[in-house]
């Protein structure tokens, strides 16, 4: 005698656990799905500013003793030769070059000065942001043409337990926040390059569990 499980079957006698899943999995790739694509261009990249950790390369033109590396102090200031708690975190390296200038106007006729930024932290509101099931969670410099697969190389990739292509990135566009879908699993693990996209400035990726 045949006996039936009510309880435990459902369609076709595939058990009733595994039918919730598949629902489950259909609606969670719907919702994801119902958000769009990020831009496949930089929509403009923003001149990049200087942030507190930065190390910068000053330059006085004909003054070998004017000249010199110094790093950017966590109060956002840097102490240079005849010059002394100067604001540079939140400048531009022309902006501060053009500050620099004008305070050694008191001691060096007409001076040309350089700033070059040898070293990348940047301003919290330029960095890029990973967080979720990534295998190192981090905050990174944003890099001109920064992308995605960078991004990823730069904290890891995933972790075994990381639902990749549900992903978001989070973007700030004309002062609101707008979300995207991103396929990382498809970067990642088949190599897609179509799931490639170009980063912004304060960009956030989020990578949530997957549910099963």
């Amino acid at each position: 005698m045949r006996r039936h499980d009510s309880a435990g079957m459902g369609l076709k006698g595939r058990p009733v656990a595994y039918i919730l899943a598949l629902i489950s999995a259909l609606v969670i790739a719907g919702c994801s799905s119902s958000l769009p694509p990020p831009p496949t261009a930089n929509s403009g990249a923003s001149e990049y500013r200087i942030g507190a950790g930065d190390t910068l390369q000053v330059f006085v033109w004909q003054n070998a003793q004017l000249s010199t590396t110094v790093p950017v102090r966590p109060d956002g200031k840097i102490s240079l030769p005849l010059i002394s708690d100067l604001q540079a975190a939140g400048k531009t390296p022309t902006e501060l070059s053009a500050d620099i200038s004008t305070n050694l106007k008191k001691y060096v006729n007409d001076p040309l000065v350089t700033v070059i930024v040898s070293s990348f932290v940047g301003t919290y509101a330029q960095q890029v942001r990973v967080v979720g099931e990534a295998a190192k969670p981090q905050s990174l410099p944003f890099r001109e043409n920064m992308s995605v697969l960078d991004a990823m190389i730069a904290v890891g990739g995933l972790t075994p337990y990381a639902a990749g292509d549900r992903a978001t990135l989070v973007r700030s566009v004309a002062g609101k926040q707008s979300s995207y879908r991103l396929r990382l699993d498809d970067l990642i693990k088949d190599g897609d390059m179509s799931a490639n996209v170009p980063l912004e400035p304060g960009d956030v990726i989020i990578i949530p569990q997957t549910y099963f």
